[in-house]
């Protein structure tokens, strides 16, 4: 114990003193453990202020593999991330690292994890591909659909493992339940509805000088420079178009993934939206009320709705999906089941192979450790056998696009028209606009 408590606080030195990219803290055991383990897997964590916390343990606790190195650009986050890999049971201490870019050319790192703000996560995913690097990035996979598109063709061009964080794809009695849709257990499917509810506050953002501990300029990196203000770091940023991209891809993103998987659909025919800013008067750009809804070819429609400062479940679920079909209906919220027939009656109730059998919707650091821990395996076993994992980068696409574009509409307050076959506008310049972003000098992602 004393050993360990030694490598914690030498860890947490050599971030409180900035000396990222130095010297790693190997023990003799630690060397001969990597010299012997040819098919150890050896990860960065990128972003561990909250979810990535929580996922740097869950890749330590994984057989075979490593957390090689901790990455943030908050210097205080760097020795809490690196304790709560050794409380994991990992023997060989993390490096702390500032820039994402000095691990990128680490021969020795097999993969990284991607938690940062969602400006960050299809460029990191791009430059993770072209460094030789298989990618595990949260949702949303973009912030803009184009960035999604080129998140595709690195994964493809570089012949990469990319996996979204979309934990429900890997829920083995929710796999059981989509393939039992596609079996016609409530006949065709044509209708979803999905859902998210939260009770969040007021935002109010206001001038200040950038901490100490923060390298403002990096966390800023793909984004064209703005100046710094109190109360964006590390969570308000969601609700800011130049950086987030709202509740629809905060949160909606899992629930509509699941309802397309379902679906088996792959890009609309039409998106709308209707919503706004309901609940407060204060900072936010993105709507806290919002209903997008999504028509599909086949006469199949999906729908997503969103409360966020207004609390009261739906269903008696702070979140969740609901399948209608011919037969009957499929509710699920989480790695469970349950199916009725036309009149509501209950027909079939399975519950979850695991203890959990709801998601902790508003759990936002980790909602469903044993998914995420089904999740992670199933990335790393990707990697070992250079297969697709369960919601490949692709499927990710699909799933952030379909919402990217319900934003779009809300915004420009009228529908929009897409071709089904590769879900690009058709005829609306304007909305067109909306489809990628301009970025800061130098940093625009490229395949």
């Amino acid at each position: 114990m004393e050993k360990r408590r030694d490598f914690i606080k030498k860890a947490a030195i050599a971030s409180a003193g900035l000396t990222f990219g130095g010297p790693m803290i190997f023990s003799a055991k630690s060397y001969s453990n990597i010299m012997g383990a040819n098919d150890r897997i050896r990860v960065a964590t990128i972003g561990v202020n909250g979810r990535g916390n929580s996922m740097s343990s869950t890749f330590a606790k994984q057989k075979n593999t490593e957390v090689a190195c901790i990455c943030d650009v908050d210097e205080r986050a760097i020795p809490k991330a690196i304790k709560r890999v050794l409380d994991a049971g990992q023997v060989n201490v993390p490096r702390p690292e500032k820039d994402c870019r000095k691990l990128l050319e680490d021969k020795s790192i097999d993969a990284i994890y991607i938690a940062t703000p969602d400006h960050w996560h299809a460029p990191l995913t791009i430059m993770g591909c072209q460094a030789g690097k298989d990618v595990y990035v949260e949702k949303p996979i973009s912030h803009n659909p184009r960035e999604g598109e080129l998140a595709v063709a690195a994964a493809r061009k570089y012949d990469r493992v990319v996996q979204m964080g979309a934990q429900r794809r890997s829920a083995p009695t929710l796999t059981e339940g989509i393939e039992a849709l596609h079996n016609g257990i409530i006949g065709r499917v044509y209708f979803a509805k999905t859902w998210y509810t939260n009770n969040r506050k007021q935002t109010f953002l206001k001038p200040g000088a950038v901490p100490s501990w923060l390298d403002y300029e990096l966390w800023q990196g793909p984004a064209p420079r703005m100046v710094y203000k109190e109360g964006l770091i590390h969570y308000d940023w969601h609700w800011f178009w130049h950086w987030g991209t709202g509740e629809a891809l905060n949160n909606g993103t899992h629930e509509v993934d699941v309802a397309r998987w379902g679906l088996d659909v792959d890009f609309p025919l039409r998106v709308s939206s209707v919503g706004g800013r309901y609940q407060y008067k204060d900072d936010w750009e993105t709507p806290d009320t919002q209903v997008i809804t999504m028509d599909y070819p086949g006469g199949i429609s999906l729908m997503w709705e969103n409360r966020s400062s207004n609390g009261r479940q739906i269903e008696s679920r702070d979140r969740g999906i609901i399948f209608y079909g011919e037969k009957g209906s499929l509710d699920t919220g989480g790695d469970m089941y349950t199916v009725y027939d036309s009149d509501g009656k209950l027909v079939k109730e399975v519950k979850p192979q695991q203890k959990e059998e709801e998601m902790q919707g508003r759990n936002t650091a980790s909602p469903s450790l044993g998914l995420d821990s089904l999740h992670v395996a199933d990335f790393l076993d990707a990697m070992r056998n250079r297969r697709r994992p369960n919601c490949d980068v692709e499927l990710g696409h699909k799933s952030t696009m379909a919402m990217q574009i319900g934003n779009i509409a809300w915004r420009l307050k009228r529908d929009i028209q897409l071709d089904p076959a590769n879900g690009h506008i058709i005829g609306d310049k304007e909305a067109q606009q909306l489809w990628s972003r301009e970025y800061e000098k130098g940093w625009e992602p490229k395949v």
